[in-house]
């Protein structure tokens, strides 16, 4: 089992409560728990399923470099890039043509 954390933005309530079945919700969108890989699979597969236009981040324990591994879903300025093994983010520009 590892520490997971999911953080959403303007998701569905639907999703929210699914969440909110395995992991605790701390703070507006922001949950916690210990889970198995299996569990941590299947509340991606929800997220994927449930998130719609909204984005999530998920991040957990593991026993890379950094002591972490983190998937994201949805359009968002932080960009997840990998620079020889190491998993990094960067920031998109402002979109300034609308």
């Amino acid at each position: 089992m590892a520490m997971l954390v999911v953080v959403t933005e303007a998701v569905p309530p639907r999703l929210r409560g699914r969440l909110a079945v395995w992991l605790l919700e701390i703070r507006a969108g922001v949950y916690v728990g210990d889970v198995t890989k299996r569990v941590r699979e299947m509340i991606w597969e929800q997220v994927n399923a449930l998130a719609e236009e909204g984005n999530v981040a998920m991040a957990w324990a593991s026993n890379h470099e950094s002591g972490f591994e983190f998937q994201t879903y949805g359009e968002n300025r932080r960009e997840p890039v990998d620079h020889d093994g190491l998993r990094l983010v960067r920031f998109l520009p402002l979109d300034t043509t609308d």
